[in-house]
């Protein structure tokens, strides 16, 4: 397909530059944003849309409705310009060489629960040994993730309670142990490890219905047959934490994910007996997807940081 935009009109863009504009648009599902990412002003984005739009003659947006969407004929273009920018990218890449390496951009997708600033840390990490690479990452509900990492919006996708699907398959990260999370203030604190039964009945703070980790905890309480008192249920891990650190009540959460409230004394972490219920993560990626080195590259360094903490842990 031969697409010419006049470079009078996209003031300083080559050709396949509009396109990228017009993907990552689409892809960060604003005009702002895709703009943002291309360095250009949002009315330059926009206008950049309406001329492909003036030469293909159809709408690839749907403005009527909030927020837009694509028409029918913009995913089709949507889908066929991704490939083509993401080829012509790894191809300018191969060209400039760089020891040989494409230095492709990284999409991440994951719940948030995984830790802000875990992450970040390998991410830093990563940039200063493969420079020129770039990280992107969205935190979202756990049903997106699956979704975009399907779509192939994403790489990779990072999930808890991991479960492989038609089209998706996982890969194994690491396993954090669930501990009871409450305030200062609450008798458990003054614990080193409760037992389970003493929880019976308590005011408890849970992850919403319908989400994989509510439905592991209510299993694990089931089994031991455990009922307690749910008073509020959020779908975010900070949300839970905010609530319990006010008192509103207890809760079972990973023990990593509240590392940072127990170290500025917001929150207490409690071990469970009896012990073994963890949650484990998983790496999701398209089946049949062939990954890019660098998204390779960047899954083996999350595995062997925590390798390096699990022992570290052991050896302590």
């Amino acid at each position: 397909m031969d697409i010419r935009i006049p470079h009078a009109t996209v003031p300083g863009s080559m050709q396949i530059e509009a396109l990228k504009t017009f993907c990552d648009v689409v892809r960060l599902r604003s005009f702002s944003r895709g703009a943002e990412e291309n360095n250009v002003s949002q009315s330059a984005a926009s206008l950049i849309v309406h001329q492909l739009e003036d030469r293909l003659g159809v709408n690839l947006i749907d403005r009527s409705q909030r927020p837009w969407k694509l028409t029918v004929e913009g995913k089709l273009y949507y889908e066929g310009c991704r490939e083509v920018v993401e080829r012509y990218f790894q191809v300018e890449e191969r060209v400039k060489g760089f020891h040989g390496e494409i230095r492709s951009v990284v999409r991440i997708a994951s719940i948030y629960s995984v830790g802000l600033g875990p992450m970040n840390e390998y991410i830093e990490r990563f940039s200063r040994e493969h420079p020129g690479s770039k990280i992107e990452i969205e935190y979202l509900h756990p049903d997106r993730v699956y979704e975009k990492v399907a779509a192939e919006d994403a790489d990779i996708g990072i999930v808890s309670f991991p479960q492989s699907k038609r089209d998706l398959s996982v890969i194994p990260w690491c396993t954090e142990p669930m501990v009871i999370a409450c305030y200062p203030q609450h008798p458990f604190a003054k614990q080193k490890i409760v037992k389970l039964s003493q929880i019976e009945g308590e005011k408890f703070v849970a992850f919403q219905q319908g989400l994989v980790i509510r439905r592991e905890i209510d299993r694990f309480l089931k089994q031991h047959g455990i009922g307690v008192d749910v008073i509020l249920e959020f779908d975010n891990i900070e949300a839970i934490k905010t609530a319990v650190e006010v008192g509103s009540g207890i809760s079972i959460l990973p023990q990593p994910t509240f590392d940072r409230e127990v170290k500025t004394k917001t929150l207490v972490s409690v071990r469970l007996r009896p012990n073994g219920f963890e949650r484990p993560l998983g790496i999701l990626y398209r089946r049949g997807k062939k990954l890019s080195p660098n998204a390779a590259r960047f899954i083996d360094l999350l595995r062997q940081e925590k390798n390096s903490v699990s022992n570290s842990e052991v050896a302590a």
